[in-house]
């Protein structure tokens, strides 16, 4: 799954989603009618079930032997999932909150896991109209839709200026407190607050050095954009420094760092002096 028309028709799917929630975000949804809030006390909107329909049905009539689990699909599959080599891995509307808050910053992700490891992943914003894709081993781009694509790289660390993106929802002590153990050595250090993988694909083209989430998360919300900051040059690493893992009995991530500079020594709590 790594060839250029195959990686196409994955992004194909992922703006035909992203056309199917914007068909809703623009027309306008009634909050009280169309939004319910799932056991886990995060919101469903139908937004989210036009997109998942879509990426699914789509998914499997260009891989019919490749199966798809989406945040929506997870409690009908279960554990069945563990015994998949290769599947695909949904979030049709990731960053339901910012879609209800109507400040655009949702993507829809797309990941081809392999063995527990993200292979392929394609992320789009429909709001930004912008495509992030990246395949394992090899590079990730960025592309405006209408314009042509362009190759990202992450960048090495440049103590004039560190850049920390957090969470718009969850900016947390513990990441306060990664930030601040930056102070002694650098000269500026700026919080960029975002929704969604987009924090991720910012790390991923080289506008960010790093995203702290010391928060829970689930495998469907970082695979696809965990993919495109790895074929850019980053990683992404759990506190013991172990690449994030999937297709775990636990569908839930373990707190992450995304670093752009591999070189640079932190852990969890923040910068580590060398």
């Amino acid at each position: 799954m790594n060839n250029k028309i195959e990686i196409e028709q994955i992004c194909d799917i992922a703006r035909a989603a992203g056309k199917a929630i914007l068909d809703i975000y623009d027309t306008g949804f009634d909050v009280d009618r169309d939004v319910e809030i799932k056991g886990d006390g995060s919101p469903l909107t139908i937004a989210d079930q036009a997109a998942d329909k879509l990426i699914g049905e789509a998914l499997s009539a260009l891989t019919p032997d490749i199966p798809v689990l989406s945040e929506e699909t997870f409690h009908q599959v279960g554990d069945t999932r563990l015994a998949w080599p290769t599947y695909w891995l949904v979030d049709p509307l990731d960053g339901t909150k910012e879609f209800v808050k109507r400040n655009g910053e949702f993507t829809v992700n797309i990941a081809l896991i392999e063995k527990g490891k993200p292979i392929v992943g394609v992320v789009y914003a429909p709001v930004l109209k912008t495509l992030y894709f990246g395949v394992a081993d090899g590079v990730a781009f960025k592309q405006l839709d209408g314009e042509a694509v362009q190759r990202i790289q992450t960048r090495k660390l440049n103590f004039d200026q560190v850049d920390i993106v957090a969470s718009r929802s969850h900016l947390s002590d513990e990441v306060k407190q990664f930030a601040d153990s930056f102070n002694a050595q650098a000269k500026s250090i700026e919080l960029i607050s975002m929704g969604s993988s987009l924090k991720l694909c910012l790390v991923a083209e080289g506008k960010a050095d790093f995203y702290p989430r010391l928060g829970l998360t689930s495998e469907w919300d970082t695979a696809a954009a965990q993919c495109v900051v790895e074929a850019a040059g980053g990683v992404v690493v759990d506190c013991d420094a172990m690449p994030l893992k999937y297709t775990k009995a636990d569908i839930l991530n373990p707190w992450f760092l995304v670093v752009a500079d591999p070189t640079v020594v932190c852990d969890c709590e923040g910068l580590i002096p060398v």
